[in-house]
């Protein structure tokens, strides 16, 4: 579900130009192992615990094998998080009537997709690389890709996710929280300002940046779909809402990559 083209640097250009001008430095920081700040202003997790997903300690060595995930503990699961868990906005007057706010929608990955952000990797070495912003296209509809996402996959070879998709018309979609490591881009490096970034958290996996990355996906054109070299680009209610959900994950511009 990627395409490594023109359009995907065109993306970037804007988003950092979109990120100068609309990013909010009030934004509070999100309490999670990798850092992120929620897509939007924080709120106090809701009361409903996600079943079997619970967060490493920092003596959590990641060469434990990902939980389990039983069915009946998915569809508890999708029940208990809500659109509050990926954001809520504040109640202070200045922020009352932001200049956009996009569409949201929630559609949950199935547990399978997507895992724990760790604090140690295989080794046991800790892990505190800073986040960054990996943007991708689906070179399908948004449905498939949700359909996708939402099916239980019990080979690891099978499972993927992003963590927000954006619809043709601006709809946010959130699919996997941001204190969660979605399956994103497996096999992966970023190369930054600090050379070389990638965390192995599976013995039998190679390295990759799942576990510092968020990851966004745009939804293609249809003459995008299946993997074509070109097409004929993203709509402006895209940009928008690519760049406000940009800004309000507090990523630096020089961490901001395509896949």
């Amino acid at each position: 579900m990627r395409r490594t083209s023109w359009t995907a640097i065109a993306i970037v250009i804007l988003v950092l130009a979109a990120v100068v001008l609309t990013s909010n430095p009030g934004l509070a920081q999100l309490t999670s192992p990798a850092g992120f700040e929620l897509p939007g202003r924080v709120a106090a997790q809701p009361s409903a615990q996600v079943v079997g997903m619970e967060e490493p300690s920092s003596t959590t060595c990641a060469l434990q094998p990902e939980p389990k995930i039983s069915r009946t503990a998915a569809k508890a699961t999708l029940r208990a998080v809500t659109l509050a868990r990926f954001r809520q906005l504040s109640t202070s007057k200045e922020s009352t009537t932001p200049d956009y706010q996009p569409r949201e929608e929630v559609a949950l990955a199935d547990p399978s997709n997507y895992g724990d952000r760790y604090l140690r990797d295989v080794n046991g070495q800790p892990v505190n690389f800073a986040p960054i912003v990996v943007l991708h296209e689906t070179v399908g509809s948004a449905d498939s890709a949700i359909n996708l996402f939402s099916a239980y996959h019990a080979n690891d070879d099978d499972q993927a996710s992003y963590h927000t998709l954006i619809r043709q018309n601006g709809t946010l979609v959130y699919v996997v929280p941001p204190d969660k490591r979605a399956f994103g881009a497996g096999d992966s490096v970023f190369v930054g300002l600090n050379g070389t970034e990638a965390v192995k958290t599976k013995a039998d996996f190679p390295p990759s940046v799942n576990n510092f990355a968020y990851h966004i996906s745009l939804e293609s054109p249809a003459d995008g779909f299946n993997n074509g070299y070109q097409h004929s680009g993203y709509t402006p209610a895209q940009y928008q809402s690519l760049a406000w959900l940009v800004a309000k994950t507090g990523v630096r511009n020089d961490r901001i990559t395509t896949h």
